[in-house]
């Protein structure tokens, strides 16, 4: 008699992704919603934070919400020529494109500092931790003296 051999077909309609998903989905999600309004209240924080400076600086406070005129503005109140803003475009150049764009920014801080009457020490700490000592100088006793020659 002969008959066909049975055959264990082991495969089955299971994707470990799927069920990766189902388990940590949900957490994920989660942790991305509380990343993301971490992320909304630091802007706000930071938007508060230019407006005061730029108030402290004489200029209206709704110049910092308007993106490139706001730069525009800063480089004012630090006393660099604003049309150095296109230096920024540099950074479209392959390899050696984010060294201008980099230095340029380590300049306006430098600036900005001394324009705020703060000490080369000052100047690091925005160069190094921004968000923090644009607060600092935003809500600190520092006062604004004007552009600085070197």
């Amino acid at each position: 008699m002969y008959s066909t051999p049975y055959y264990y077909d082991y495969s089955y309609d299971f994707d470990a992704s799927n069920a990766a998903f189902a388990m940590f989905g949900g957490m994920l999600a989660g942790m991305l919603i509380f990343i993301m309004l971490i992320v909304l209240v630091i802007a706000i924080i930071q938007i508060i934070a230019m407006w005061r400076i730029f108030s402290k600086a004489g200029e209206k406070g709704w110049k910092s919400l308007i993106p490139i005129y706001n730069l525009v503005v800063l480089f004012q109140i630090s006393g660099v020529s604003p049309w150095l803003i296109l230096l920024y475009l540099a950074s479209w150049v392959p390899f050696i494109g984010w060294i201008i764009p980099l230095a340029l920014t380590i300049y306006l801080d430098c600036k900005l500092a001394k324009a705020f009457g703060q000490s080369s020490g000052f100047t690091v700490g925005l160069i190094l931790l921004p968000s923090i000592f644009y607060l600092i100088l935003a809500f600190g006793k520092s006062q604004y003296v004007g552009p600085q020659e070197n």
